[in-house]
């Protein structure tokens, strides 16, 4: 092991058996709140040969999370077994009146939700007086258990002490595990490790951290897809141009996360559902292409939004605009990335209504902010600190802004900004120590993410030459006396294209691999640059 992987995971209190977790290691599933509860009613609905739908969410979270249920339902030997996602635009999110009508008109016994449920309890007990018992398993915040659900697997549940940061499918997974215990014996099998390709997508496109739990899961996650007997994702890595025996956490947020993402965000998530059962190659090529021109479309939704909107000097971002409801949330956190300012981007409704996400960061909590808007100003609105929804009269815009506005200014927060930097984790004096050794070593500790954060390496010097690339992309080179070392800002913002050779910069970095030609060469991807007097 080379001296700075050494001194990484030193920093961040690991060791090296962080680089090769167990699978063995996981906690036994039934120290789970609610599990045996869970498994026990499971049971009971194979053995009466009863219906099963199970309701989950539409993004890359709850997809996984539904596919993941129902193929541990049908493992167990429950013969019937039906999913059901919410339409973003129809339903919103979450267990609701209209859904318990259409359960029940499908003759269900059982339901169990996936990755939404925890506040659903008026939809629940409305499922109990049909006569229709529910199983949640969920991730979210659970304030007050739903009390007419038969069984709640949650580890956000007071007292819960189990895999506290799991998503939804993490959870989904967990349930996976306690029932092929219980159909062989009090020991898996085995065979449940082949949805952990599933568990490693919804993991990492939920943002949580990677560690515990999660860092054995997304490990053999990533084994898995690799080896992925699921021909929808052979599929859409294809359209992605992703090879999945080389999967990396980039390719997965970026590339395949997204692409998921689009369906409910632009269309229905049924789309990427079908992708993830289909057991047919030409039915996965044609919905792998269907999520590609529907990531198409929200990713010029997205842009052409961005190109429209002007930033004024408000502390707190607020706009509206003629955009795709799908996109909404995803244009906030753009904004807030680059202007280092909460945002609240909204858009009108054919009913006079304005309906739009709120993003923030530090110590600017958007629900705090929510509930403490003036009385009547919001339809409807929810969330937590960081992302939020929110529904206002479209002739109350300027009154939110200014509410909004008014808040944040009251709050008196100091340097907010302090909280989006990123630690480095090495500084270094040269790049002799830049190998292609020490790159394939960093990414033995894969997939990054929350809690398991990219190495960042941290370098201060004169760039020695740049270039301009497409007219957005720069290309920087510095000297540390022996070698030269390239770096690339994509999307350079306009003070990072106007710094010329010879300025001394403080830059920020992780390592990329380029393989061109045969060739394979060390480079960094600039996260952080900025001008200095110091050497």
């Amino acid at each position: 092991m080379t001296r700075i992987l050494e001194e990484i995971l030193a920093k961040r209190g690991l060791d090296k058996s962080f680089l090769k977790p167990r699978y063995e290691d996981l906690f036994d599933p039934f120290l789970m709140q609610g599990m045996t509860k869970a498994v026990e009613r499971i049971e009971e609905a194979r053995d009466k040969g009863e219906k099963v739908v199970i309701y989950g969410d539409y993004d890359a979270d709850g997809v996984t999370s539904s596919t993941v249920c129902r193929e541990a339902l049908l493992d167990f030997g429950v013969k019937e077994v039906e999913i059901m996602l919410p339409n973003r635009f129809r339903d919103g999110y979450g267990l609701n009146s209209p859904a318990v009508k259409e359960i029940i008109d499908k003759g269900a016994g059982l339901v169990i939700t996936v990755d939404c449920g925890s506040g659903s309890e008026e939809a629940i007990h409305q499922l109990k007086e049909a006569k229709i018992d529910t199983v949640v398993t969920d991730h979210h915040e659970i304030p007050k258990v739903p009390a007419s659900a038969v069984a709640v697997v949650n580890p956000k549940r007071r007292g819960e002490k189990y895999g506290s940061h799991m998503a939804g499918v993490g959870v989904a997974f967990t349930l996976a595990r306690a029932l092929n215990q219980r159909k062989n014996g009090g020991k898996c099998s085995g065979q449940e490790k082949w949805m952990l390709d599933l568990v490693l997508i919804g993991t990492i496109c939920d943002s949580m951290t990677l560690r515990d739990e999660n860092r054995i899961m997304s490990y053999f996650g990533m084994v898995v897809l690799g080896k992925t007997r699921r021909l929808g994702l052979r599929e859409l890595a294809k359209v992605a141009k992703v090879n999945l025996e080389q999967i990396s956490t980039h390719a997965l947020g970026f590339q395949v996360g997204p692409r998921i993402n689009a369906a409910g965000r632009m269309k229905s998530a049924e789309v990427a559902l079908n992708l993830m059962l289909t057991g047919s190659r030409a039915e996965a090529i044609r919905y792998a292409n269907e999520l590609e021109e529907l990531n198409a479309e929200r990713r010029s939704a997205q842009d052409g939004a961005l190109d429209e909107i002007k930033v004024g000097k408000d502390p707190v971002i607020v706009v509206k605009g003629n955009w795709h409801e799908g996109v909404l949330g995803i244009i906030a956190g753009r904004l807030t990335e680059v202007y280092k300012k909460p945002a609240f981007v909204l858009t009108k409704l054919e009913n006079g209504v304005l309906k739009g996400s709120g993003r923030s960061f530090g110590e600017f909590s958007l629900a705090e902010a929510l509930q403490n808007m003036p009385e009547g100003l919001l339809l409807s609105g929810g969330g937590h600190a960081g992302a939020c929804g929110v529904s206002i009269e479209a002739k109350r815009f300027n009154d939110f802004k200014e509410a909004v506005n008014n808040y944040y200014c009251s709050l008196s927060l100091k340097d907010q900004e302090r909280f989006l930097k990123q630690e480095s984790d090495i500084r270094l004096m040269s790049f002799k120590e830049i190998t292609e050794e020490l790159y394939d070593e960093i990414h033995q500790m894969e997939p990054f993410g929350p809690g398991n954060e990219e190495p960042i390496f941290e370098f201060t010097g004169e760039i020695t030459s740049r270039r301009v690339l497409k007219e957005k992309h720069l290309s920087l080179e510095f000297f540390d006396g022996e070698r030269h070392f390239r770096m690339m800002d994509f999307y350079s913002p306009d003070e990072h294209l106007a710094l010329e050779t010879g300025k001394n910069v403080r830059v920020q970095f992780t390592l990329n691999k380029n393989e061109w030609g045969g060739r394979v060469k060390i480079e960094g991807a600039i996260i952080s640059l900025e001008e200095t007097d110091q050497m």
